[in-house]
């Protein structure tokens, strides 16, 4: 299915903003509805804003502008907001799914995670931040998407992880038959 970083073979048009560079497609400027074509994640737990690009079987660009009127803030906490690990943890997961579901056929597909690696926060992150996610994709085969992903804030890093995703339906494919 991905033969390497750059492979997008047989790859239909993408939407809104895609750009052929070198033969490599890069998706820019996805805002939340075209997010959902890619993914299954829904409010309230979509927590990506906007997808700034991506490369399909490379890497992903994304960011998410904290608002005092997030769902989560009243409770963490009242007297002082900060943002939840889980939150940042997701965005980032979030992200990373934009690697390899935007490579054909993989759009829209469930996904599951396996694994958090090295998972590392390094600001307290608070209502009014825009925190801004570089995701790569180290491997995808058999359905199993490998990677990492940094977190930034005013160019700092805020937080980081490395993690393991999977597609199902890919992984289906390649389970022995039962005789």
């Amino acid at each position: 299915m991905h033969s390497g970083p750059h492979s997008v073979l047989g790859a239909k048009a993408l939407e809104p903003d895609a750009i052929r560079r070198d033969s490599e497609i890069v998706i820019e400027n996805l805002n939340a509805s075209q997010i959902m074509r890619y993914q299954r994640n829904r409010y309230p737990l979509l927590f990506i804003d906007r997808v700034i690009r991506a490369s399909p079987g490379d890497s992903a660009q994304a960011s998410k502008s904290f608002t005092y009127n997030e769902w989560f803030f009243p409770a963490h906490y009242e007297d002082e907001p900060v943002v939840p690990g889980f939150v940042t943890l997701e965005a980032m997961a979030q992200t990373f799914l934009m690697t390899f579901l935007t490579l054909p056929k993989l759009d829209g597909e469930k996904t599951g995670l396996a694994r958090y690696d090295r998972v590392s926060f390094r600001k307290k992150l608070v209502p009014g931040d825009t925190l801004i996610f570089d995701a790569s994709l180290d491997s995808f085969s058999r359905g199993i998407a490998r990677g990492s992903v940094l977190a930034t804030l005013s160019g700092e890093a805020a937080a980081s992880c490395e993690l393991t995703v999977t597609v199902p339906s890919v992984m289906s494919q390649f389970r022995p038959s039962v005789k």
